[in-house]
């Protein structure tokens, strides 16, 4: 008998196509979404003497050795915007992305047997990590609008820009959780066939900070090469960020609209690619 005239009881297939993603699905398990965001609140410093307090802990002895290292040894202008506040705001929402990042990366490689066992959306985890590391970013957030207060109050150089750009931190806030969640998951999509690319994040998410204008205003930078900075979306919200909120930095709407554009068309692609390998990943990792 040949293999047309093979008649089988039972075929299996995938249900689902490369485009095909079950969003109610993923709302069905919100309450399994919650209890990964929950484990990894408690389990970040579990089995610590100051627990918690290592949220403020870790941007407040940032902000001091980038003040030594950036402010006083290198001498690198912060414009003018006391240093305290200008890394504290660089360094708070830079490390929600790079968290976002690092933890949504390592999704396939820390939670394989997790997989391996019971079903549910694969899309649950990174998405708790993203959520996990919005909360930690408010409370490090408090911090920084605790600075921000005071120089705001002694009227030193700061001043909410008259043109509303404040009201659009949500906006920052989003932009900023689809690109470390985006890329996140592209990476961790990949690092299931080829690994060597595990070694490379903690290299290249150091050279993207460089890149980006965390411990440096843009406005140092050569007009000439400003524009490369700025196909950073990072970038972009940075210094929006810092302009809302102390009236100094870079600010355009169209730049904005650019990182939007980005952010949606990275996202789209990232859980394309995603929802292609989880299907497979169990045999490869």
């Amino acid at each position: 008998m040949n293999d047309e005239q093979e008649k089988w009881d039972m075929e299996i297939v995938s249900t689902t196509g490369l485009f095909e993603i079950n969003w109610r699905e993923l709302w069905h398990y919100r309450d399994l979404i919650i209890l990964f965001v929950r484990r990894d609140l408690t389990a970040t410093y579990k089995q610590t003497i100051l627990g918690p307090l290592w949220f403020f802990i870790q941007p407040i002895l940032t902000t001091a050795m980038y003040i030594i290292v950036f402010g006083k040894i290198a001498n690198i202008s912060t414009g003018n915007l006391p240093k305290i506040l200008f890394y504290l705001a660089g360094i708070t929402i830079w490390n929600y992305f790079q968290e976002s990042l690092i933890k949504t990366s390592e999704t396939f490689i820390t939670n394989q047997n997790l997989f391996g066992k019971v079903y549910f959306p694969r899309l649950a985890v990174p998405i708790s990590l993203v959520i996990s590391g919005l909360i930690k970013f408010f409370i490090q957030f408090a911090l920084f609008l605790l600075i921000w207060l005071y120089f705001l109050f002694q009227k030193d150089n700061i001043s909410i820009h008259p043109n509303g750009t404040i009201l659009l931190f949500p906006l920052y806030m989003l932009v900023m959780s689809g690109l470390g969640f985006g890329y996140g998951i592209l990476i961790s999509s990949l690092t299931t066939k080829y690994r060597d690319l595990r070694f490379l994040i903690q290299f290249g998410i150091q050279l993207l900070m460089y890149a980006t204008p965390v411990v440096y205003p843009l406005q140092i930078v050569s007009e000439k090469y400003q524009w490369l900075l700025l196909l950073n979306p990072v970038a972009i919200i940075i210094e929006a960020f810092k302009y809302g909120f102390t009236g100094h930095g870079y600010f355009s709407y169209s730049a904005l609209g650019y990182a939007v554009l980005f952010t949606l068309i990275h996202l789209f692609i990232s859980i394309l690619i995603f929802n292609r390998v989880e299907k497979t990943f169990v045999d490869t990792v």
